[in-house]
């Protein structure tokens, strides 16, 4: 499935390295360097992730989260930062943010996009599928 994901976070090089890590598995469609850039890239782009910074100077993660997933909730987040993740879940999670995930492990990060993928992935297969109830009802009319 060709995955197409937005960066949002405050550091440049952060934004270079989160790129260089998931670059090679799928395609950075856009990076916001702050949260309002960033709702604003999503409006645009329409990815099918998004990777979120936490401590950004102007609209925190969670809140960028939140708007996100009032325009499209079915895009999934995912909230990567350097602070502490013990006690973010509860409210990443009323934000619609799917995972949290510490910047000390970034493996956890493609680790986490590879569930997300396959989640996704799972979904569209049955979505595409006929469901064997409506395969015999279209039949025995027929």
């Amino acid at each position: 499935m060709h995955v197409r994901i937005l960066i949002v976070d405050d550091s440049k090089t952060t934004r270079r390295v989160v790129s260089a890590m998931v670059g090679s598995r799928w395609s950075v469609c856009g990076f916001a360097e702050n949260g309002t850039t960033g709702v604003k890239k999503f409006r645009e782009l329409k990815p099918d992730l998004v990777l979120l910074d936490l401590a950004m100077p102007d609209i925190d993660g969670i809140e960028v989260g939140r708007q996100m997933h009032a325009i499209d909730p079915a895009v999934p987040l995912i909230l990567f930062t350097l602070l502490d993740t013990w006690g973010l879940e509860a409210p990443a999670r009323t934000a619609g943010i799917s995972r949290v995930v510490s910047k000390a492990e970034g493996w956890k990060l493609i680790q986490s996009i590879e569930e997300i993928v396959s989640e996704m992935d799972n979904s569209s297969r049955r979505s595409k599928v006929t469901p064997i109830s409506t395969r015999k009802a279209e039949s025995q009319s027929g």
